[in-house]
């Protein structure tokens, strides 16, 4: 019930603006894959590529070894799920779910026993008679979800379905997203410009940006080993600190900047001489007494309490921002604002990227 989708070389122009440049992948049959990036990246166009509604410029857009092109939507093995979720607000939501096997000319019995079936894979089995307008939020999302699961879709994709929900509904639906894509085996393939979504429900995330794919990987490595300065900014929140790399060896670069001489891993084999940004996640900075590791002294702005953790905000070398987040313990706080601050982190926790 789910197949591989190949994106070959695959290209998008409009006029003179180039939508998708160069993507090839390969989202392998049963997984949940993510492309992740700000407007305007790309990532709705690749999904209708995938979908049929648009034809690739260049490139071949291939769904279990067979190649689309010249075949449309209504032909290809895929279901869409668009951000309005196009639900007939009129109809029953039995009606909904069975519509396109209706279209098919499947039996009205079979549907019955196939919406029952997907009513209560989507845990509202007592659904079926109410309008679409009687349901909350979410339980709109999980009935367009049987309704694209009615046709038994090989791939299923998912336009950010989510976006219009508030937080905590977000939250609920990842959780019931990810559960009902494990229990039917189906391709996802999600679109989302939310770091949260991705890395909470795919098994590998594509992030992209000007309509280049710039990273593939799964969630801690997009995280913790961003192969770009874009990545780096966008996956989560990081400090950046450019400058001129003046040493490198055994893995490690060191960065001349205008906080003074850091040093982090360096993946991309930077030399000195090269122009780079040296990145840190919040998390990943301490309070610190010693000097040991990349040591900064600086002054508190402000701070925002959180709950769970604190994020603070200071200044270092004058004018550089630096935050820092730390768990909130209940103990005295660790950053006051208007006071000074020393904080560090180790070199293993910093990475050093190219410009740019």
């Amino acid at each position: 019930m789910s197949q591989d989708v190949e994106l070959d070389h695959v290209s998008m122009r409009f006029g003179a603006v180039t939508a998708v440049r160069d993507v090839s992948l390969t989202i392998r049959a049963g997984e949940f894959f993510s492309f992740l990036g700000p407007s305007g990246c790309g990532k709705t166009t690749i999904l209708r590529m995938i979908s049929g509604f648009t034809e690739p410029t260049e490139g071949h857009v291939r769904i279990g070894g067979r190649d689309m092109r010249g075949i449309g939507p209504n032909k290809r093995p895929t279901a869409l799920i668009f951000q309005n979720l196009a639900l007939f607000p009129l109809m029953t939501v039995a009606d909904n779910i069975g519509f396109g096997l209706e279209v098919r000319g499947v039996p009205a019995a079979e549907r019955r026993r196939t919406v029952q079936r997907l009513l209560e894979l989507v845990a509202l089995p007592d659904a079926a008679d109410k309008k679409v307008t009687e349901l909350s939020g979410g339980q709109r999302q999980r009935i367009a979800i049987a309704r694209a699961l009615a046709v038994e879709p090989h791939v299923l994709l998912l336009d950010e379905p989510l976006s219009a929900l508030d937080l905590k509904l977000r939250q609920h639906m990842r959780a019931e997203l990810r559960a009902i894509q494990r229990r039917t085996g189906v391709t996802f393939i999600y679109i989302t410009h939310d770091q949260g979504e991705a890395l909470t429900m795919s098994d590998r995330i594509g992030v992209m940006s000007g309509g280049v794919l710039e990273q593939v990987g799964d969630g801690p490595t997009v995280y913790d080993h961003p192969a770009t300065a874009f990545v780096a900014s966008f996956v989560g929140e990081a400090n950046r600190f450019p400058g001129r790399v003046v040493q490198a060896a055994d893995g490690l670069a060191a960065l001349d900047t205008p906080v003074g001489r850091l040093l982090g891993r360096n993946p991309r084999g930077l030399k000195p001489g090269d122009g780079a940004i040296l990145f840190v996640r919040p998390e990943r900075l301490a309070p610190a007494g010693d000097g040991t590791g990349n040591a900064l002294d600086g002054t508190v702005t402000h701070s925002d309490f959180e709950g769970a953790f604190v994020n603070a905000f200071l200044t270092v070398a004058g004018d550089h921002p630096l935050m820092v987040q730390a768990p909130h313990l209940g103990n005295e706080p660790l950053f006051i604002p208007g006071q000074p601050a020393r904080v560090a982190f180790r070199p293993q926790d910093a990475v050093v990227l190219p410009e740019g």
